[in-house]
């Protein structure tokens, strides 16, 4: 094993290991130090250390901007517990390599976001191996516990719908979200972001790259023939982040790309093709009005099956938004979209469904999108409100409810919301048992019964149709009103 030398720009050293074919992307070269915890990449480009603008761009990138660094250690993340969290949804960057040649180091990835199993093993999970036929049925053929379930590409969504929400509030943008820049567990239901050191930090630190192809927003790629500085000219920015994370979402939930459907624009080559079909001629295959470009398999899932607010979401991105950029949903809308469709999720009973999960979309036809499994017993929905004024209760929220599904603190509090700092404790949880759907306390000190009676900790509340009761008498305690739906 040949063992050389990285110099860091604060004068601290890492040992890494000497490859004679490294690791290689479009613009740097891969090496693990010796304890495999971190990798050294250096840029292709021998000219890259001498560019200020991109020295400047690194060093607020490992420094202030950092959420995986708390603000006491000269970070962006409000404390350990913040840093904690976001170190597992970026690969940040920690250091700026000088010598031998210029580059930075960044933590290796997470053991589960390489396959651990069949052809692949030992390579990074690229979403595409999950969305596109071909890749996916090699996975189902030789690595099927790789595909994971619906309900994990939910949660790998929300997981990287947070990632780039934290990025815009800090005033940045990715610039190059795609499947190649964001690695993916569907067997865990985990994401993280990669590639950090091109951030965009607007009117400070310029884009260096457009995007990847399929993920570019379309009026990046209409006026990519104007010059750099042309007023017309469109760069990256939080505007196409949004494009290409309402892309990927779509993407993992419905395993398809929202533009490529079966119109075929007319050009004179593929890539001319491509152009037209996300840029200036992008039209979503789910057009609520235009079916020109519909799904080329008859019987896809459409993204109403998803549920009321994402398939809003996926309208305002590629209908309103296609040309519109200022209309498309933040980050930070999809994070909640994504978090009330969590909500909405119930078990298929089909122990055979690829699914193994669907969203509650259609309480006048429930069953399985993808198998059409029905349920045999009914499925209560917990009706949320909260109160605004004395005695004024508004709805704010639901749960479906399965068997041993749980309640947290942000179903039973207006106040509170599931994000990197929420307690994560069960305060309730629902049972199928003696012919009859139950909510048993854990965690809540005030459950009231319809009655007006405390329902101590481990004793139940019957969850009939129609019934009302309290969650909590506290401040900001929710309310909820059960609807039992028959199958």
């Amino acid at each position: 094993m040949r063992v050389a030398k990285a110099t860091l720009k604060n004068g601290r050293t890492r040992d890494f290991v000497v490859v004679d074919d490294p690791p290689s992307g479009t613009m740097k070269e891969v090496f693990f130090t010796t304890d495999r915890k971190e990798v050294v990449c250096f840029y292709k480009d021998a000219d890259a250390g001498r560019d200020p603008v991109r020295l400047q761009r690194l060093e607020a990138i490992v420094g202030k901007y950092n959420p995986t660094i708390p603000r006491s250690e000269g970070g962006g993340a409000q404390n350990d517990q913040d840093a904690a969290y976001y170190r597992n949804l970026f690969c940040w960057p920690t250091a700026i390599v000088t010598q031998p040649r210029f580059g930075i180091i960044t933590p290796t990835y997470a053991p589960n976001f390489f396959f651990s199993e069949g052809p692949l093993k030992g390579n990074e999970k690229n979403g595409s191996w999950f969305t596109l036929t071909k890749p996916r049925s090699i996975l189902a053929k030789f690595a099927p516990s790789e595909l994971g379930n619906w309900r994990n590409y939910l949660a790998l969504c929300i997981q990287m719908a947070r990632s780039v929400a934290r990025l815009h509030q800090a005033g940045l943008a990715h610039s190059d979200l795609s499947n190649n820049n964001v690695l993916v567990d569907p067997s865990k239901g985990c994401s993280v972001v990669i590639d950090i050191d091109s951030l965009v930090v607007p009117g400070l630190y310029p884009p260096d790259v457009l995007g990847t192809k399929g993920y570019i927003a379309p009026e990046v790629l209409a006026t990519m023939s104007l010059p750099l500085k042309d007023p017309n000219r469109k760069h990256p920015s939080a505007r196409t982040d949004e494009h290409a994370l309402a892309v990927l979402c779509y993407e993992y939930l419905l395993l398809r790309h929202p533009l490529a459907g079966k119109r075929i624009p007319h050009a004179n080559t593929a890539e001319e093709q491509d152009f037209l079909t996300y840029g200036p001629q992008a039209l979503y295959c789910e057009h609520p009005t235009n079916n020109a470009n519909r799904p080329i398999d008859l019987n896809y899932l459409s993204a109403t099956a998803l549920g009321p607010a994402l398939s809003e979401l996926f309208r305002r991105a590629f209908v309103d938004g296609i040309q519109h950029p200022n209309q498309r949903p933040t980050a930070s809308e999809w994070v909640k979209g994504l978090v009330s469709t969590w909500d909405a999720l119930i078990p298929c009973i089909n122990s055979a469904c690829s699914s193994k999960w669907f969203v509650l979309s259609n309480p006048k036809c429930i069953s399985c999108p993808v198998c059409k499994a029905k349920p045999q017993i009914p499925i209560p929905v917990l009706k949320l409100r909260s109160e605004v004024r004395p005695g004024q209760w508004m709805p704010d929220g639901s749960l479906v409810a399965y068997h041993n599904c749980s309640l947290f603190e942000w179903h039973a509090f207006s106040n509170k919301f599931p994000g990197p700092a929420s307690n994560r404790t069960p305060l309730a949880y629902c049972v199928w048992h003696g012919n009859q759907w139950l909510l048993v306390n854990q965690n809540l000190p005030s459950l009231t019964s319809p009655g007006g009676n405390r329902v101590p900790s481990g004793q139940a509340v019957a969850l009939t149709n129609g019934t009302m009761f309290k969650l909590s008498q506290e401040k900001d305690g929710k309310i909820v009103q059960v609807e039992l739906i028959q199958p």
